[in-house]
């Protein structure tokens, strides 16, 4: 990237992060690559969520959190607050509830345009902004559930949980709806401590996962003593304070009730007129520029590019973070952005603090025949979930160190085509240098 060599004759530029989690941490100190681009990071928290733990946090076990002074490049300054509006027209976000910190966390005031005081009102304006809002829990749409039930999407949601299961007897049944990655972990996680868990799956046990590792997965689930409900009669109809109501019928005791079921997108981006896929991830082209703005780029959870979004997972999360970033400091630059080329090795998932499961995937984000599992396969996910930390640090102490040159999914190029009915992989065009325009 020649981004250095252009920045001796222009203006600083502005960028603003919308995120403060793996894509938009990752997206922010990859930016300080440029000495003269000035980046804002507004997150809602003050302390880093680390969401691959908070399975963890519900059993216990770990705190989920980490200092973003630990995290950003010092050149990175944190808001605390939370983004109501986009105003694309006149590239401002509109800002409730903030703080501004520097990366080493002393307090900044804000400088002529940025917006003054705390609290509504507030702007924050940008040259350029990074959409990378992330994802939560979505709306079950099953009676009883948001009512009853304890979602762990989030930081607030698996402490409420966290606090229930330290007023619950470990006699009384936790029951754990939906068995993808989350579900697994989380049942797994408490019924190693000695809970009585059911795991109402709703359908198939690891859908992800290659029939070989859901037996193993099974195996494991099985020895901690967890009851796994599969099939479609499994799927939990109706939740109450004290009990969950399958599809067939049966009506199971649930002194509580986890909800790892889907997840939703913030509906940021739809409420500020910018295009979004069914689910409101922003709608990209494979450069990760909005399609309706070319000031604005997406990364993690939250983006749709040519409405192919890739899995949700931490594994996508930081190199679309790094992409998001290369594709701001190109289109500054006056470079062309290049479209996103990246693949998956598999699926980790940890089953309880003595065993794990690492599913060997296709680049292209399918399972394979190959599996490690049991002690081995547990210190690969903590070596996982560590290095994640570790690789944002390492970005924030040297910008532009990630590279995955080696993992890239050869035939994305060929869904698009099949998609679009085009050769070509569509990108946005070179956008002008920006200063403060």
């Amino acid at each position: 990237m020649t981004t250095e060599n252009n920045t001796e004759n222009r203006a600083e530029t502005r960028v603003v992060v919308i995120g403060g989690g793996y894509a938009g941490v990752m997206a922010a100190n990859r930016l300080t690559r440029d000495p003269r681009v000035r980046v804002d990071l507004v997150n809602p928290r003050p302390e880093f969520v680390d969401r691959v733990r908070l399975h963890q946090l519900a059993g216990g076990t770990h705190a989920a959190t980490a200092d973003y002074r630990e995290l950003l490049a010092g050149r990175v300054r944190l808001v605390v607050g939370s983004v109501t509006r986009i105003d694309t027209a006149a590239r401002e976000l509109e800002l409730a509830g903030t703080d501004a910190r520097e990366g080493n966390g002393r307090t900044q005031d804000q400088d002529q345009g940025q917006g003054q005081g705390q609290g509504q009102g507030r702007k924050l304006a940008y040259d350029y902004l990074v959409y990378a809002v992330g994802s939560g829990s979505a709306d079950p749409g099953v009676p009883g559930a948001a009512e009853f039930a304890y979602p762990l999407a989030d930081l607030e949601e698996t402490h409420r949980l966290r606090t229930v299961l330290d007023d619950t007897p470990d006699t009384r049944t936790v029951t754990v709806v939906g068995a993808g990655p989350t579900g697994i972990e989380t049942a797994a996680e408490l019924a190693e401590q000695g809970r009585r868990v059911t795991l109402a799956a709703g359908g198939e046990l690891g859908p992800y996962l290659h029939p070989k590792g859901r037996r193993a997965v099974a195996r494991r689930l099985a020895a901690l003593g967890v009851t796994v409900l599969t099939g479609p009669g499994a799927r939990v109809a109706a939740v109450s304070r004290e009990s969950v109501t399958l599809a067939d019928g049966r009506e199971l005791p649930s002194a509580v009730t986890v909800w790892t079921v889907g997840f939703g997108v913030p509906d940021l981006a739809a409420r500020s007129g910018l295009r979004t896929d069914a689910l409101g991830r922003l709608l990209t082209d494979e450069t990760l520029t909005s399609v309706d703005d070319d000031r604005i780029v997406a990364a993690g959870d939250s983006a749709a590019p040519s409405g192919l979004p890739l899995r949700m997972s931490c594994q996508a999360a930081l190199p679309l973070g790094a992409h998001a970033a290369d594709t701001v400091l190109h289109r500054i630059a006056g470079e062309r952005a290049t479209p996103i080329a990246m693949g998956f090795a598999g699926q980790c998932l940890s089953l309880g603090r003595r065993a794990g499961l690492f599913q060997v995937a296709r680049k292209d984000d399918v399972a394979r025949g190959i599996h490690l599992a049991g002690r081995p396969a547990a210190s690969v996910k903590e070596y996982v979930c560590a290095s994640i930390v570790k690789q944002l640090t390492r970005e924030g102490q040297k910008p532009g160190s990630l590279t995955w040159e080696w993992l890239k999914d050869p035939k994305r190029a060929e869904r698009l085509r099949a998609r679009t009915g085009t050769a070509t992989v569509p990108t946005a065009p070179t956008a002008p240098t920006a200063a403060h325009s």
